[in-house]
Parts: C-alpha cells; sequence; structure tokens
C-alpha cells in the first residue's frame, strides 16, 4: 500500500498499540480491583485479556463514526470477516463438553500407557504432544481446549509451582501454533494462504509435517523431564485409570453423537450459517442429555470470540505499514521478522497480507509462514487459540491472571526450537 496513512488509519494504528499496552497491564487493573472495591467490577472488567481488543474495536467504531459518519461506520464494520470469531465459539463449546472430554481423554491414557514414563508424566507428554498435533485434524482452537482443560483439571492443582504453570502454558500455546500446520486447513495462518498459493495436503506434510512434529515432541519431552519430579509428586486421579468411569461415565452412543457434531463443526469451519446451524442442535442434545453434560463454556467461548473479533476489526486498518514492512524482507529475514511480528499482532494477520502479493518466490513463501507459526505462542494475540486456552487456565494462576512478560519469556525456549526445526532440518 503506497501514499501516506489516513487519518483514520493514524487512529486505528495508535488504537491498536494502546490495546497491546492494555494487553500487557492486565494484571495492573487486577490490583486496583483490590485496592479500590467500589468499582472492583469495573476493574476486573479491565482485567480481563479477552475483553481487551473488544473494546478498543468500539473506541474506533466510535471514532470513525464521529469522523465519517454511521454509513462509513456499518460500511467498515461489515466489510470484516467475522467467520473465525463465530467459528472459535462454536468449536470452544463443543470441544469442551464432558463427552468430547472423555474421549480425548480416553485417546491420551491409551497413547500414555505405552510410554515407558511414570503415569503422570505420561500423561503430560501426552497433552502437550498428542493433542497438538491433532489439532491438524479437529483445527488449532479445538485442540487447545482439550488440551487445556485435561492440563487444568488433571495437572493445574493447588501446590504446583508457577513455573510450572508458565513453562506448561508456553509449551502448549507453541506446540499448538506449529502441531496444526500438517494439513492446509486447521492452523489459521496456514489457512490464510493455502488455497491462493496451492499448499495441499501433500505439501503441508512433506514441507511442514516432520519438522512440526520434531518440534512439537521434543518440547514435550523436555518439559516433561524437566518437571518429572513436580509430576511424581501429583496425586493419582480416579479418572485417569478408566475411560471416563465414575461420575464422569458417559455411554458411548452419546460420546460419538458428540463427535459427529464436532467432526461437522470441523469440516464446515468456514461456513457459519452451517456451523452455528449445529451449534444449535449441540445445544439440544446437551438438553436431552443433561446427566451426561458439565457447565457448558459459554462465557469463557464468548470472551474469546469477542477478543478476536476486536481484533479482526482493529486489524484490518493496519495494512499499511505491516505490508509494506514484510515486502521490505528477504526469504531469510522475513522468517525472524514474521517471528517477530507475530508476536505483537495476530500471526493470520501477517500471513494473509502476504497472500495479497504477486510474485512471491516459494522461499519466501514457506519462510512468512513458518516464522508466523512459530512465533504463534509468545504472546495471547499472537495465535487465535491462545485466548481459548488463557479463559481456561489463568484461574490457577496467582491473582487469575497471566503476566505477558511471564508467557513471552516460557515460550521463548520452545519457540527457539521450533524455528531451529523450520531452520534446520
Amino acid at each position: 500500500m503506497s501514499g501516506s496513512p489516513t487519518t483514520l488509519q493514524i487512529i486505528a494504528t495508535a488504537l491498536f498499540v494502546l490495546a497491546l499496552v492494555h494487553t500487557f497491564s492486565t494484571g495492573y487493573f487486577e490490583q486496583l480491583a483490590h485496592r479500590h472495591p467500589r468499582h472492583a467490577g469495573l476493574w476486573h472488567l479491565l482485567g480481563e485479556v479477552e475483553i481487551v481488543f473488544g473494546l478498543w474495536a468500539l473506541v474506533l467504531a466510535v471514532a470513525l463514526f464521529a469522523l465519517q459518519g454511521t454509513a462509513a461506520m456499518t460500511d467498515y464494520l461489515d466489510s470484516r470477516n467475522y467467520t473465525e470469531p463465530l467459528f472459535v465459539f462454536a468449536i470452544m463449546v463443543v470441544a469442551g463438553s464432558r463427552p468430547i472430554l472423555v474421549a480425548a481423554r480416553g485417546l491420551s491414557l491409551a497413547l500414555a500407557r505405552l510410554l515407558p514414563l511414570p503415569p503422570a508424566a505420561a500423561l503430560y507428554f501426552t497433552a502437550l504432544f498428542l493433542i497438538p498435533l491433532l489439532g491438524s485434524l479437529i483445527t488449532e482452537p479445538a485442540a487447545m481446549t482439550l488440551a487445556a482443560l485435561l492440563l487444568r483439571d488433571r495437572f493445574f492443582r493447588p501446590g504446583v509451582s508457577t513455573r510450572f504453570l508458565y513453562a506448561t502454558v508456553g509449551v502448549l500455546f507453541v506446540n499448538v501454533s506449529i502441531g496444526g500446520t500438517l494439513t492446509p486447513y486447521a492452523a489459521p495462518p496456514v489457512l490464510m494462504v493455502a488455497g491462493a498459493w496451492g499448499w495441499d495436503l501433500a505439501y503441508m506434510l512433506k514441507e511442514f509435517g516432520l519438522r512440526a512434529g520434531l518440534a512439537v515432541a521434543v518440547n514435550a519431552l523436555v518439559l516433561t523431564l524437566l518437571f518429572r519430579a513436580e509430576l511424581a509428586r501429583l496425586t493419582p486421579d480416579a479418572k485417569d485409570g478408566t475411560d471416563g468411569g465414575g461420575s464422569d461415565a458417559v455411554p458411548w452412543p452419546v460420546i460419538l453423537l458428540h463427535l459427529l457434531l464436532l467432526a461437522g463443526v470441523v469440516v464446515f469451519a468456514h461456513h457459519p450459517p452451517v456451523f452455528l446451524g449445529l451449534l444449535l442442535l449441540f445445544f439440544g442434545v446437551v438438553s436431552a442429555y443433561p446427566a451426561y453434560q458439565d457447565r457448558l463454556m459459554l462465557k469463557e467461548a464468548l470472551l474469546v470470540a469477542c477478543f478476536l473479533a476486536g481484533l479482526v476489526i482493529l486489524g484490518g486498518l493496519q495494512q499499511w505499514w505491516l505490508q509494506p514492512l514484510l515486502l521490505r524482507m528477504d526469504a531469510t529475514s522475513v522468517y525472524f521478522g514474521a517471528t517477530a511480528l507475530t508476536a505483537v499482532t495476530d500471526n493470520a494477520a501477517l500471513t494473509y497480507l502476504a497472500s495479497l502479493v504477486d510474485g512471491l518466490s516459494p522461499e519466501f513463501k514457506y519462510a512468512v509462514v513458518a516464522g508466523a507459526v512459530s512465533g504463534g505462542g509468545l504472546t495471547v494475540i499472537a495465535n487465535a487459540p491462545n485466548p481459548a486456552g488463557l479463559s481456561i487456565l489463568k484461574g490457577s494462576f496467582p491473582e487469575s491472571a497471566v503476566h505477558p512478560l511471564g508467557l513471552f519469556l516460557a515460550a521463548l525456549p520452545p519457540t527457539l526450537v521450533a524455528m531451529a526445526a523450520f531452520l534446520l532440518v
């Protein structure tokens, strides 16, 4: 995009920066809630990471209304594609249901029993290895939801160290980001370019499959061995030795019905009328079999959808500086540039901008996507499924908040492993 930025683009970029600062300041608002209980509700609201981009997107809408009027505001908002926020909402609700979790736990336990590790360590490794790779089949948001719920319920217990919590989230975010690259439809940054660049299943398996699988395995194994003593101290869970027995028992026909609905949502991930219709059918099934359900993740899913919708609205006016920045790089530097830029903007936005440019070399295309997925765990906004995982896991952290700097530092080592795999293997 040539020429000077418009007033609206400058305002949108300023608001984008303010949203980033707000993201890194949520802990401060939580402290204000404790200091000023009279307005604790407001400070808690501002301390919710998931509300940040939705809030600043509202400010952008007001600015657009003030500068250009109602028609311009509504035309811009209507021009945005909200399929991804809607899909993440639907997949979080369905994948977070008890029958799906029972099936995921059973699959994880089956693999864990085959590993030469103590039971707790084997299950921990499986949650960080198998489920992120399953994201290539069931989509990254679904994998993030399943892995986060399994980790929260089984490992994020009172008494575990804060270091363990941050290290686990860092590896989870990175592994989910790179684990969805075995297919052309599961990872948002790959999805944005697969059609335009002709990347099919064979290409993804050849160029990304081995590298991604190796990085996911190394990250999961190193973390499991690093915290093997802490994992050994965790008491066994009665549910760990069954396929969902006890209070979690779910008949297999109910599990199968939920899996079919989940598969339908995944298959029609790009068609909101279809997957939202399936979500309504899912609500009917839940009402018909309440004995086999827990509380649905409606609040968490709505907050995440709000976050992603705000990112779509604010991100739509960042092309004026992002695209020229990318195009000034060669195939080598764009890899490192995309990894770094992903930390401050959604990785799918980067690859989408690259897909608009003609004449890119195959090496440049590979580098920009590999860099985007490698940096997908560094911040909560780096990859679309991250807010979903954060909303599930943050309650286990001190003051129920994940500090952005702590997340960045925890995700940096597994990010370096991913970078090495995509560059050297």
